[in-house]
């Protein structure tokens, strides 16, 4: 099995790196020189300082490493082909596997309180093993093979642990070796030992691995070239590997992993930042404030109740209880939710102190309130970790914070989280940007559905256990909650490793005005004729759950799950109600139940609008990690289940459902509900599906087409959603299919003169108000507009411009030469290389002056060493060039920078805003030229100009 990034955590890797508060150093240290200062602060900071080792929870975890170093050293096998004879070192993995089992020895004779303290054969043994390995495979004249991280991160990390751990019982000649065999595995920050770019979580791996060798090393061009490195980390990405403006965070480019990358990601800059501080080296990159950022939009959104929500952990949910851990501790939600808060506090050491204070508010709070798998119970951390962590939780200086109550959508990557006061939910969905599921070195073997609409749900004092007590090895994974699937059977690790099953959709995402939302999905199952249309609309107290145009030729059973609630392993007895009556009251028990009105399982309630026909089943289900983990145990575990489905037949054509989950309501509430409902279902069709809900004034539509539901009309599909609420109507807009560049949506509402919010939201009519929305280029986010507030607004026009002319010119060599064709280049660099664009526009034929106008041109970078840009348009007051005759000499000069935008590699519409020089120029000669070019040195980018058949560049006004 490759050693996971959960092993490289539990042994004090990267993530044990920092947690603690750490001293600047002082100016003039009491050490040799700077790098001893700063390797005693690593070898602090893997180790921990300020705990008592015979205090709980330390004393257990002390334990553990003693005991997990005994059983370790008996077994090895210095004298062997391998060091440990269930380690074969002709498998990457195992080279890495065999340096964590030295890091456990070395932690047990460095630790205090192991029961190998201090212990000189421990010492010895844990060195000959170092010597081992070196000798065998990890040296400078080993060409990797297997997975490259084992060679590039996994072992060199561990080994440079072990190093600092014992580093005053090696030889000058061993140091030098071991960190020779380092820099031939991980000799820079990029590329990675297999030829692809370092991203995300290994960017900060492989960044970690350089500063610590130029540590141990006292090599300065190291160190600063791993903390120069960290650059790329603190820039927004809009495709790929990264961070999102939205939050979202993906790794190996269709998979979000804000729970498993992302917590290495965070667990390791904050590491970084620590070690660092003070010194020469120090982080002072001004850009890390994105990171900091992030921690609020990216990582405590997905923590609830201490937990870190399975639907951004990727394969890791299915890392369980693996036969390489004598601990015997089973992996789940609230285990990596803990690895994520030490790293949380570890970045808030180093973040801005409102920041700061914020996060260790939110992490005592979910300390406080979590209820299952504690924090301070759990052994699988690290010293360092578990301190800092409840330090925090015992500073009576800090105050728990509360659950946020709020609307989370992460368009970039298919992901909503829905919080109330006391419960939250998660929606995992995917399109042709996020993959179906990821699978790889044999993990998550039947994660299939996973991103099919699955609805996870939390409650304050309830289901906190749902997904951590052994869910996912006994879950039946054709029933998800909230999805709709084949039940096609589909073989281990279908359609491929690494992410590769793409759902191929466009209609992917929703619209949020940040308390409420909209969300849809153009649904297909892998491997399946099924398609669906899919809507939940994310209320005050519940959420309304649509299905429609579903249909299907597979010839097997298509169902959408409401519920599959794990009862545990007791007696499975909890109870089930419909309309009243006890139902299912055996484990064994099934049922069809017919226009049914309600139903409710004691974790929540399920409101049927005009009553429905669903099934149920009360079941005991068997299996074990290794069957969705090839590195898991085959020890079988049960559980009970209690499922309630919609079948929708064998061969379904246009078959729908309609719901409304109730999260932790009592049978009270679900049964006063489904008589007084408040929620009409205003459509549920192939093509569009909409509510509205008289206890919020919330309406709300998914269009699949242009089209009307209720009030809503709009000129192309997209999410709308709406909020009548004293005197005022919120309107939020999303286009998740990202193909629009504006779209108009007209609502049968009138009586507002004032407005305020998003500047890309335009008002052209009151009576019925009708808006302009300008949704291009930008990821599926929603943009919002509120009339009743704010400043005075009219009625305007819509008025669309081609250019009448554009051209490109290029200097050096080119200075003299003309381009004109169908794309358009822009490029500032150095001479020969430089590009700029130039389009024309008549204003002369606009009614009046523009409120505001946008320059659309859709492009894409196209450069060798760069996948992500900006460009600016620039004012230009000579208009008397021509397309055919104008070249770099002869082009009019660049005026004042209106506007910049975002671009990356993958085509998209790119808005820029020159409002107030088109406003000047229609005061004056009605000609306007804008000029693009980018403000700093960046990458080449393409557009497409006034020619190209495709996409075509061209200015949107609005007068009025």
């Amino acid at each position: 099995m490759v050693l996971s990034r959960r092993d490289v955590l539990r042994t004090g890797g990267a993530g044990a790196l920092g947690v603690l508060a750490l001293p600047l150093l002082p100016a003039a240290p009491a050490f040799a020189d700077e790098f001893d200062a700063l390797r005693q602060r690593y070898r602090d900071s893997i180790t921990g300082t300020g705990f008592s080792a015979t205090a709980q929870p330390y004393a257990t975890v002390l334990a553990n490493i003693g005991a997990s170093a005994s059983t370790r050293r008996a077994s090895m096998t210095p004298t062997a082909a391998d060091l440990w004879p269930d380690l074969p070192l002709g498998t990457s993995s195992s080279v890495s596997n065999s340096y964590s089992r030295l890091k456990t020895m070395a932690l047990a004779y460095v630790q205090p309180g192991t029961g190998l303290t201090g212990n000189a054969t421990l010492l010895g043994e844990v060195v000959t093993g170092l010597d081992f390995l070196h000798g065998k495979v990890f040296n400078p004249s080993t060409t990797y093979y297997g997975n490259w991280w084992d060679w590039n991160i996994g072992s060199p990390q561990t080994l440079l642990d072990i190093m600092a751990l014992i580093y005053s019982a090696l030889t000058a000649t061993q140091i030098s070796n071991w960190l020779a065999a380092v820099d031939h595995f991980t000799p820079a920050a990029s590329p990675l030992l297999n030829g692809g770019a370092s991203t995300g979580a290994n960017r900060i791996d492989v960044c970690i691995v350089l500063v610590r060798r130029g540590i141990l090393g006292k090599n300065s061009t190291k160190v600063q070239a791993g903390r120069d490195g960290l650059s790329p980390l603190f820039e927004y990405v809009r495709t790929g590997d990264g961070i999102y403006t939205d939050g979202s965070f993906i790794q190996h480019g269709v998979v979000p992993y804000a729970g498993s990358y992302g917590s290495v990601l965070v667990g390791g800059l904050g590491g970084m930042l620590a070690l660092l501080a003070g010194s020469t080296w120090a982080v002072s990159d001004p850009n890390q404030q994105i990171m900091f950022d992030a921690i609020d939009k990216a990582w405590l959104p997905f923590i609830f109740n201490g937990l870190m929500m399975d639907g951004v952990s990727g394969r890791a949910i299915s890392r369980g209880l693996s036969v390489q851990d004598l601990l015997g501790i089973q992996g789940d939600d609230h285990v990596r939710g803990h690895s994520v808060t030490a790293s949380i506090v570890r970045m808030a050491d180093a973040a801005p102190a409102a920041q700061g204070a914020a996060w260790r508010s939110a992490v005592k709070g979910w300390i406080q309130r979590e209820y299952w798998g504690n924090l301070a119970d759990d052994v699988t951390m690290s010293i360092p970790g578990l301190a800092a962590c409840l330090a925090v939780r015992d500073n009576a200086a800090i105050t728990a914070g509360a659950e946020p109550v709020n609307h989370r959508l992460f368009a970039a990557m298919d992901r909503a989280v829905h919080r109330r006061a006391t419960w939250a939910a998660s929606l995992n969905l995917c399109s042709a940007r996020t993959t179906y599921y990821e699978t790889g070195n044999g993990e998550n073997l039947r994660g299939w559905h996973t991103s099919n609409g699955m609805l996870y749900c939390w409650g304050d004092s309830w289901g906190n256990g749902q997904y951590s007590d052994a869910f996912w090895p006994t879950v039946d994974p054709y029933r998800l909650p909230g999805t709709t699937v084949s039940k096609k059977a589909l073989a281990d690790g279908a359609g491929g490793d690494w992410g590769s099953p793409d759902p191929g959709t466009s209609w992917v995402g929703g619209a949020t005005d940040g308390t409420f939302a909209a969300i849809g999905q153009d649904t297909r199952s892998l491997q399946s004729t099924l398609q669906a249309k899919k809507s939940w609309f994310c209320l005050d107290d519940s959420i309304v759950c649509l299905g429609a145009g579903i249909t299907a030729g597979d010839g097997v059973a298509i169902e959408t799950t409401i519920d599959n609630r794990n009862l545990g392993g007791g007696t499975g007895t909890q109870t089930c109600t419909v309309d009243g009556s006890p139902q299912l009251t055996t484990v064994g028990s099934a049922a069809t139940f017919t226009n049914a009105s309600w139903a409710h399982n004691t974790f929540a309630g399920f409101v049927f609008p005009g009553g429905a026909t669903f099934k149920g089943l009360r079941e005991t289900r068997s299996g074990s990690w290794s069957q969705i983990n090839t590195g898991g145990t085959t020890d079988v575990i049960s559980r009970k289940y209690l499922t309630m489905w919609f079948d929708h037949g064998t061969t379904p054509s246009g078959a729908s459902y309609s719901y409304l989950l109730l999260p932790g309501a009592t049978t009270a509430t679900t049964a006063n509900r489904a008589a007084n409902p408040t929620v009409s279902i205003l459509a549920n069709s192939g093509s569009v599906q909409a509510i509205s809900d008289t206890a919020t004034g919330v309406t709300a539509a998914n269009f699949f087409a242009a089209g009307t539901a209720g009030p809503i009309t709009v000129s192309a599909p997209c999410s709308v959603l709406l909020r009548e609420s004293g005197g005022q109507l919120k309107v939020s807009v999303a286009d998740p299919t990202r193909t629009a560049t504006t779209i108009t949506v007209t609502i049968n509402r009138g009586g507002y003169a004032t407005a305020s919010g998003d500047p890309q939201v335009s008002v052209i009519g009151l009576n019925p108000v009708t808006l302009v929305v300008e949704t291009g280029g930008s990821l599926g986010a929603s943009r919002t507009i509120t009339l009743g507030t704010g400043a005075a607004v009219t009625g305007g026009a819509l008025v669309t411009l081609a250019p009448t002319a554009d051209a490109h010119v290029r200097d050096g060599s080119y200075a003299t030469t003309n381009f004109n064709g169908n794309t358009l280049e822009i490029k500032n660099d150095g001479t020969g290389y430089a590009r700029r664009a130039y389009l024309k526009f008549d204003l002369s034929g606009l009614a009046s002056a523009p409120k505001r106008a946008v320059l659309w041109v859709s492009g894409n970078t196209a450069d060798s060493i760069g996948t992500h840009t900006t460009i600016s348009a620039y004012a230009v007051a000579a208009d008397s060039w021509s397309e055919s005759t104008v070249t770099w000499n002869t082009a009019p000069a660049l005026g004042a920078q209106l506007s910049t935008a975002p671009l990356c590699q993958v085509a998209d519409w790119i808005p820029l805003d020159v409002t107030s020089f088109a406003r000047a120029e229609y005061a004056g000669d009605k000609t306007a030229t804008v000029g693009l070019w980018q403000a700093v040195a960046g990458r080449a980018t393409i557009v497409n100009s006034r020619t190209n058949t495709t996409r075509p560049a061209f200015l949107q006004v609005v007068t009025g």
